[in-house]
């Protein structure tokens, strides 16, 4: 892993490393609100966006360069959010936690997850030691009420650390919408305008079909 901002460490408590995995094919505003949101909320002194090379059930994914290369794009007004290029082809518990544990030994890892991804945490291998070695922080999409979201966490079979949760600001807005978008040279809610100018100059979104590494 690779590319990552210092984060500024006060030498007498832990820093409190969140850390963001998913596809980002292209990060949008609604990735960005959740960071800052999680920030604030769960009191993080640095967000990391961890874009997966080949993320599960997501076939066809724009290639990973060009997904990086936006981030750190997006992420440039943003000085407490930084981008890792990881080394494996997707967040796993089992290979992706013992390296996160290994680079920051001395922090408090926060997971950042999507209501949806979070509803089926408990299925995952290994959830147990994700849950042991880290806080969560899950943002409410749209097709979640928060209720549903707390009460489906509180039968959790598996004991968990500390949870934030928070209403997403922009709910609605999907990587899917952003795409067919840019595919239409059109402005869409939630696209962000260094992700479009590089789009079109890269000619990324252009056909339905996408090319991954």
């Amino acid at each position: 892993m690779r590319n990552l901002r210092t984060v500024k460490r006060d030498s007498l408590k832990r820093a409190r490393i969140g850390i963001y995995a998913g596809a980002f094919d292209p990060i949008h505003v609604g990735h960005l609100a959740f960071a800052l949101q999680a920030l604030q909320s769960a009191k993080l002194d640095q967000v990391i966006f961890l874009p997966e090379r080949r993320p599960r059930s997501k076939p066809g994914v724009e290639h990973y360069a060009h997904r990086v290369a936006m981030i750190k794009k997006a992420l440039k007004p943003h000085p407490d959010l930084a981008v890792m290029e990881m080394v494996d082809r997707h967040f796993s518990v089992q290979r992706t936690l013992p390296q996160l544990l290994a680079l920051f030994p001395q922090d408090q890892l926060v997971f950042l997850m999507g209501s949806d991804t979070v509803l089926t945490l408990p299925d995952w291998p290994y959830a147990d030691r994700l849950l042991a070695a880290g806080e969560l922080v899950v943002g409410v999409r749209s097709e979640h009420q928060h209720a549903e979201v707390v009460a489906s966490l509180q039968d959790w079979p598996t004991r968990r650390a500390d949870l934030t949760i928070v209403n997403s600001f922009a709910p609605d807005i999907s990587s899917a919408r952003i795409r067919q978008a840019l595919r239409a040279n059109q402005y869409t809610k939630g696209l962000l305008a260094s992700v479009s100018r590089y789009a079109r100059q890269e000619w990324l979104y252009v056909s339905t079909a996408h090319i991954s590494v």
